[in-house]
């Protein structure tokens, strides 16, 4: 079975990724692909978060077995994790943190379950717009900063929330994301 996934940034709100990826490829081939489509360095903190319709991270996996995760966390990482282990559901969501020092991310959600076809290899079906930096600049120098964005991981409570600085709740509102916001007949996607 194929998977479509959409990604998304809130950061960059005209950048959009549709992706097809079998289901029983690995998690480390999707996160090849958006490295390589938004031109990105590989992170040993980069991580995929599993999360519940509400953005509650319920799962975490790993690029490498590091020691920051809680003791009461399995650990789950990109190699040796099948997607479809964890998604199987379309409207499932989850995010990919690419820059994980800055605590920044894209969302993505299972869009599609595409049944009786298979794909060889992970690609990006659909693009529109270019992806934020990987790093964000200094925010002293005027540059983008997640947080005065007004969205924000927060590690403590495992959830992706508006936070109090920037444009916070009165933009995004209280229930984060909701699918019928992203319209996709309103972005001209680049084949």
């Amino acid at each position: 079975m194929t998977l479509k996934l959409t990604l998304f940034s809130q950061e960059k709100e005209d950048f959009v990724l549709e992706i097809l990826i079998d289901s029983d490829a690995r998690f480390s081939e999707l996160h090849q692909l958006i490295l390589e489509d938004c031109n990105y360095e590989e992170h040993q903190k980069q991580s995929f978060l599993i999360c519940d319709d509400e953005w509650r991270v319920k799962q975490r996996i790993s690029l490498l077995d590091t020691e920051d995760v809680r003791y009461d966390e399995d650990i789950n990482l990109m190699s040796q994790t099948r997607i479809g282990d964890f998604l199987e559901d379309e409207g499932q969501r989850l995010a990919y943190i690419f820059d994980p020092d800055g605590k920044r991310f894209f969302l993505m959600e299972l869009t599609e379950n595409v049944f009786g076809r298979k794909e060889k290899k992970a690609i990006v079906n659909r693009r529109h717009g270019q992806p934020p930096l990987q790093t964000s600049p200094d925010s002293s120098e005027g540059g983008e900063n997640r947080a005065a964005e007004g969205e924000a991981y927060s590690e403590a409570d495992g959830q992706f929330a508006p936070t109090s600085e920037g444009i916070g709740e009165a933009f995004y509102g209280d229930d984060g994301f909701e699918a019928d916001e992203l319209d996709m007949e309103g972005y001209e996607i680049d084949e």
